[in-house]
């Protein structure tokens, strides 16, 4: 959490203290269990240890859409800080390990640590920043341009939090899961996903993606990380 607050804004030795100090507790959920339903009121604030997480709406009847992805490190709710009813659900995509924070005691940390605060305060900005960028990717971009730019801003997002240290990942989502991420099918998803490939501009092992040419496809995903607001540049 620190090092992703970090990521937008500055922290000094104390600041970072009083957040190691917060009171928590860690649980560990399996893929797919629900962090947040909505319709909850909620009294804590949930981090991501490790492991993947995501935020979804269903409509009235049922289909799904996920509006974002959540790393390790990454705060989930932190708009329960203010808001009393949560509006979405919040599930985990793997198993993963959640610290779980009492609302009363972050709220306390955020009001006497201003730098706490404006870092708390920058992050839910960046996440609405984010969301414009998914409802600009789904509304107005064809579908190889869509996968490729979510490509892209996985690879650009763990870099910036330390989680990979090249152009290779891990991607932790099933076809299903990224069509409801892009208003895909699964079957447009998987002929987009050897359309990409078959055009060098990613290599797939099973679910691990290589990125050949950063700038390849960067250029066909039609993506500057400057949505992010990252201090440093993922490119």
């Amino acid at each position: 959490m620190i090092r992703k607050l970090e990521t937008h804004a500055t922290l000094d030795r104390r600041d970072r203290e009083a957040i190691r100090a917060l009171p928590h507790h860690v649980r560990t959920f399996d893929a797919s269990a629900y962090l947040v339903r909505e319709g909850d009121s909620l009294q804590h604030c949930s981090v991501l240890v490790s492991g993947y997480a995501f935020r979804q709406k269903v409509t009235g009847d049922g289909l799904r859409q996920i509006v974002s992805l959540h790393i390790p490190g990454e705060p989930l709710d932190l708009q329960h800080l203010f808001l009393d009813l949560a509006d979405h659900n919040v599930q985990t995509l793997t198993r993963a390990e959640v610290a779980i924070i009492p609302r009363a005691a972050l709220q306390s940390l955020a009001l006497s640590h201003p730098a706490i605060g404006h870092a708390l305060f920058v992050n839910m900005l960046v996440e609405g920043s984010i969301f414009r960028e998914w409802a600009l990717n789904v509304g107005r971009r064809d579908a190889r341009t869509r996968l490729a730019h979510f490509l892209c801003e996985f690879a650009a997002r763990l870099e910036a939090q330390g989680l990979d240290g090249g152009r290779g990942y891990e991607l932790p989502m099933s076809q299903e899961q990224i069509g409801d991420a892009l208003g895909l099918t699964a079957v447009h998803v998987n002929r987009t996903m050897k359309l990409l490939e078959s055009e060098g501009l990613i290599v797939r092992t099973k679910r691990r993606i290589d990125i050949p040419s950063w700038t390849a496809l960067r250029e066909v995903a039609d993506f500057s990380s400057r949505y992010l607001h990252l201090r440093t540049k993922a490119g």
